[in-house]
């Protein structure tokens, strides 16, 4: 399968560049042929460019001439051969007669009943690597082949004869197009039954998340390639039975020469949205394979190792990406026929002067670098980062996004991370003080106490979020509510404020039944009677 499917993907390029065989003498130009006029230094309009002269829609021979005059040259040249060609082939039993004869500059010149097409330059010859003469007589023999062949292509039988080979490739692009959607309609049910079956339970978390990604990235690749198999397919068949006829061939070249630029810049950029997925297809097979390692699989370490997968995967994603679409933009700028030498260097140069006015973004990149080395927090961790604090829902080199309890996404620059508390890193921590009124028997609280946590810990529900035996610490205080009992309990990450809401139902349901009381915040005021010497006490609660 993975065979058909990189033949698709060299089937639909090669369709798309215009690497097309020319069948039967149809001539479809390849885009590397179709030259632009405008390449170069823009501003210098003397500079000596050339372009294609063209018959029926083929190629004939190409010319040069300063930028600011070959627009003119060639509306000229192409104006008096359109003129020729209608002219001949309204009289059928006329030969063409085409001469090479000198001008006074001693320039040869061509002449085709005993009218002047062009001149040929020295910029002509050199351009063709030939000298004038030369050129002029093969120039001569190109024009007489070509009108010749435009009265033959306008015979009957030949438009029948590539009628045929019109309808025949028609039927090729249905059936091609049919082939392929059949292949990735079998593809797809074959992806849903798989998906169907259920996970084992031997499955980590993290491994059956990374193995949806590949195939989501696989997926994603194999749906784009076969739309730009599709558009390759009609696209470059339907150019290519415009070019079987003499009447539809400049429409042809006028298509392929209008829509060059878009073309070009179009399979850039599916070949650089390709890549990035395929990218993300190799980051996650690798990151797999990676965490597939026994040695790094532990209860404990499951569930974070799963955090700092997704960190450092989408961060070295997201530099992934960025590296292709600057390597996608220049090669976009040489399509376009700029010259990135001088670019990079003047883009080094801007570098460095933006690196100057920007030292707090690379003060970002290098601390965010350090916090996913590090392993100071991932996505999914509950941080606190001076005065704000809250769940990590993204993380990139530049800043650090959290959304705290009243659900306000708080952004962070790595350079302003300096004291970080990770809430939620391998393991959490249940801090409870629990207040006992000071007529209670305070051991009989305690032992209470105790046994409640221990009773949670074994408990079906809660066992799994506990990792060890709470500990009762004793008293911590005498508050103004009372004794202060303190009690850890060690339990998985993020689940400790669970864990305390359930703790304090079980505590005051116990002291219920005991008849210990939790107390209320209590005060003595002293009043001195202004009558009477003996001073009262009044309690209020």
């Amino acid at each position: 399968m993975r065979a058909k499917f990189v033949a698709l993907a060299i089937f639909s390029t090669l369709i798309i560049v215009g690497v097309t065989p020319n069948l039967v003498g149809a001539q479809i130009p390849s885009l590397h042929q179709l030259q632009l006029p405008s390449k170069g230094i823009k501003n210098l309009e003397n500079r000596i460019v050339s372009d294609w002269v063209y018959l029926d829609g083929r190629r004939l021979f190409r010319v040069a001439a300063p930028k600011s005059k070959l627009g003119e040259r060639l509306q000229t040249i192409q104006a008096k051969l359109d003129d020729i060609r209608q002219d001949y082939l309204k009289r059928p039993n006329e030969k063409v007669d085409i001469k090479v004869l000198n001008q006074e500059n001693g320039s040869p010149a061509i002449y085709v009943n005993d009218q002047e097409v062009l001149e040929i330059t020295e910029q002509d010859a050199e351009l063709n690597e030939s000298d004038q003469k030369n050129f002029a007589s093969k120039v001569r023999d190109i024009l007489e082949e070509n009108l010749q062949k435009a009265k033959q292509e306008r015979q009957k039988e030949f438009l029948l004869q590539q009628s045929k080979i019109a309808a025949a490739t028609g039927l090729a692009m249905v059936f091609l197009s049919l082939g392929i959607y059949t292949i990735s309609q079998r593809r797809s049910k074959q992806l849903s039954s798989e998906g169907k079956h259920p996970v084992s339970d031997k499955t980590k978390p993290i491994t059956t998340l990374l193995k949806q990604q590949q195939k989501q990235h696989l997926r994603e690749v194999r749906r784009r390639v076969l739309q730009l198999t599709h558009t390759g397919i009609w696209v470059g068949g339907s150019c290519f039975i415009l070019g079987l006829f003499p009447y539809t061939r400049p429409l042809q070249v006028a298509i392929l020469t209008g829509a060059q630029i878009p073309l070009r810049l179009t399979v850039i950029g599916a070949i650089v949205y390709i890549t990035v997925r395929l990218s993300y297809f190799i980051i996650d097979r690798l990151t797999s394979a990676f965490v597939k390692s026994s040695a790094l699989i532990t209860p404990e370490t499951s569930h974070r190792l799963q955090l700092r997968v997704s960190t450092i995967s989408g961060v070295t994603k997201s530099i992934v990406t960025l590296i292709w679409l600057v390597a996608g933009v220049l090669l976009g700028l040489t399509t376009l026929g700029v010259d990135i030498v001088p670019l990079l260097a003047g883009a080094s140069l801007v570098g460095v002067a933006l690196s100057l006015a920007s030292q707090n973004l690379i003060k970002d990149a290098i601390n965010g670098f350090l916090i996913v080395l590090e392993d100071q927090y991932a996505l999914g961790d509950v941080i606190n980062v001076g005065d704000v604090g809250g769940l990590v829902e993204n993380l990139n080199l530049r800043m650090t996004q959290v959304r705290d309890s009243e659900g306000r996404l708080i952004t962070i620059p790595n350079s302003e991370v300096r004291i970080v508390a990770n809430l939620s890193s391998r393991w959490s921590r249940a801090d409870l003080s629990i207040p006992v009124a000071y007529q209670t028997d305070i051991d009989k609280a305690l032992e209470l106490i105790k046994t409640v946590g221990l009773d949670m810990a074994k408990d079906q529900e809660w066992r799994l979020r506990i990792l060890d035996t709470p500990e009762v610490l004793g008293i911590e205080n005498f508050g103004e509510r009372g004794v202060i009992i303190r009690v850890w309990i060690k339990t998985q990450p993020l689940k400790q404020w669970d864990v305390a809401r359930e703790y304090r139902r079980r505590v005051k349901i116990a002291f219920d039944r005991a008849g210990i009381s939790i107390p209320i915040p209590q005060q003595s005021i002293w009043v001195n009677e202004a009558q009477s010497s003996p001073s009262q006490i009044y309690h209020k609660s």
